[in-house]
């Protein structure tokens, strides 16, 4: 199963260029309905401003992007061309436009929707989704932090952590490093540490 990015989930931020108010906004999306439904509720919501343009990429499906009256190529493809430099699929974003009275010209049009695309991006995050092993690992408190920080090399996330007469831990690990890390920690603790497999997920994670 591939490996790719999505949205963390929504993220939402604004500025204002030259008295112009930039409302950008990210959704995670499955299809291109979801996609369509959001812009619509967004225009909706803002249907007294001025424009509500917008961009969406959704994996092995559509990729469509709309200037929303802008002028052609200052707003709906610069706002794709972030969610495409960022590697996101299944995303759609929305920047709303509220007009100040003063004209920014192209190339500031440009600019103001590439940055309200960005913002709204960094305010949602980026999750990886990937088949993820799951490991059940008991260990030594002794060894307890030197484990955390295997898992974090490995890129691993530990999602439950339970404290009895030892720390038995559940890890998600990249389906391809999970046999490696395994052997890591058998190595590392002289075999006081074994770990197993007990399933796979194919399934989004936050990533830094």
């Amino acid at each position: 199963m591939e490996e790719y990015l999505v949205p963390a989930g929504f993220g939402q931020d604004e500025f204002t260029e030259k008295k112009s108010r930039f409302i950008g906004r990210v959704w995670l999306v499955e299809t291109e309905e979801e996609a369509l439904a959001k812009i619509q509720e967004m225009k909706k919501q803002h249907y007294d401003a001025t424009h509500n343009c917008w961009a969406y990429i959704i994996k092995d499906g559509a990729v469509r992007f709309s200037d929303d009256g802008e002028p052609g190529g200052t707003a709906g493809m610069p706002m794709l061309q972030v969610l495409q430099r960022e590697g996101l699929f299944n995303v759609v974003c929305v920047v709303t436009r509220y007009f100040g009275g003063i004209l920014l010209g192209a190339g500031g049009l440009v600019r103001a929707y590439t940055k309200g695309a960005k913002i709204a991006v960094d305010a949602a995050g980026k999750s990886i989704k990937r088949v993820w092993t799951v490991l059940y690992v008991p260990c030594p408190y002794t060894y307890y932090e030197r484990v955390k920080l295997e898992v974090a090399a490995f890129g691993g996330i530990i999602r439950n952590t339970d404290f009895g007469s030892e720390v038995e831990l559940e890890i998600l690990m990249p389906e391809a490093k999970a046999q490696s890390f395994l052997d890591r920690l058998t190595d590392m603790s002289a075999a006081n540490i074994e770990g197993m497999e007990t399933a796979k997920e194919y399934r989004a994670f936050p990533v830094e």
